[in-house]
Order: C-alpha cells, then sequence, then structure tokens
C-alpha cells in the first residue's frame, strides 16, 4: 500500500501506483478523476464551480470545471501519463437541497456535472464511470493500480466504480 495523497476543496493533485488519491465532502462539487491504466498515474480535481469566465476572483484554476480539467491534463502527461490512453472517472455534483430549483444558482451541482461532461467530451477523454447527482455528499479514493474509484456517503455501503 502506497501513500493516500489528499485533494482539497477547490484543488488538484496526482499519484502514482501504489499511491492513492482522495477528495473529502463532495457536495455539489465534482471530482474528476484522469488517469492512464498503463502509465498507472492519475489526477483529481475537486471542482467547486462550472465556468471560471462568469466569475471575477477566477485566479484559482482547479475551482472550475473548464481551466481545472486543462491544469489537471497539463500536469498528469508531463508527470508521464499517455494523452491517447487517458480516462476519466467523475463522482459528486448532488443537490444538496430538498427542493428541486430552476434557479441556476440552486443547481450548482447539475451544471457542475453538465461542464464537466462538456469539457471532458471537447478534450476527447472518455468518461467510463461516473457517481452523480442525488442529494448526498461523496467521499472518493482512486486507486491507479486497480482504476478503483471508491465512492463513500454517510448511512451508505462504500462501493466502487
Amino acid at each position: 500500500m502506497g501513500n493516500m495523497i489528499k485533494v482539497g476543496m477547490a484543488d488538484m493533485n496526482y499519484c502514482h501506483a501504489p499511491d492513492a488519491i482522495t477528495t473529502l465532502g463532495l457536495g455539489s462539487c465534482v471530482g474528476v478523476v484522469l488517469y492512464d491504466p498503463n502509465a498507472k498515474i492519475a489526477g483529481l480535481v475537486h471542482i467547486m464551480l462550472p465556468d471560471s469566465t462568469k466569475i471575477r476572483n477566477n485566479e484559482n484554476c482547479a475551482k472550475f470545471a473548464d481551466t481545472g480539467i486543462d491544469e489537471m491534463l497539463r500536469r498528469v502527461i508531463s508527470a508521464g501519463a499517455s494523452r491517447s490512453a487517458l480516462k476519466a472517472k467523475i463522482a459528486g455534483g448532488a443537490q444538496m437541497f430538498a427542493f428541486s430549483s430552476e434557479n441556476d444558482l440552486l443547481r450548482v451541482g447539475a451544471r457542475n456535472v453538465e461542464a464537466v461532461k462538456e469539457k471532458l467530451a471537447g478534450l476527447r477523454i472518455p468518461i467510463v464511470a461516473e457517481d452523480t447527482g442525488k442529494s448526498y455528499g461523496r467521499t472518493i479514493e482512486f486507486y491507479p493500480e486497480t482504476c478503483d474509484l471508491l465512492i463513500k456517503a454517510v448511512g451508505k455501503s462504500t462501493y466502487k466504480i
């Protein structure tokens, strides 16, 4: 077993097997894992908002789907991942309020998921598994050795995608 690399909110990092990578408390945020199953390298970005162009204070590229995924891609490739081998797994994007709303500000989770999918499609990186939406927060752990993404949610069994 290697180390567990922690990624904070609006943050990113990467690891090589046997290390694994985790982020805690994904509510409306989306955790995006980019990984190369051959090189056993994985990057994880904890995205809070869909679009950096709509926000004035947007220096932190990890916070946004558009800039965070670009930067994570750059980092995993410079760490030795092959661009053509990259795959993605995503989790989070919950609707953390009990009422459903058409108000875009309250649909942050759904908008984050849409933005992430759009960005990955534009980069031609296939999403091989996802656990998004619903109304509960998640903690995720990704293991580059096995390419398993473990999902933990309060009151639910841990499962992998």
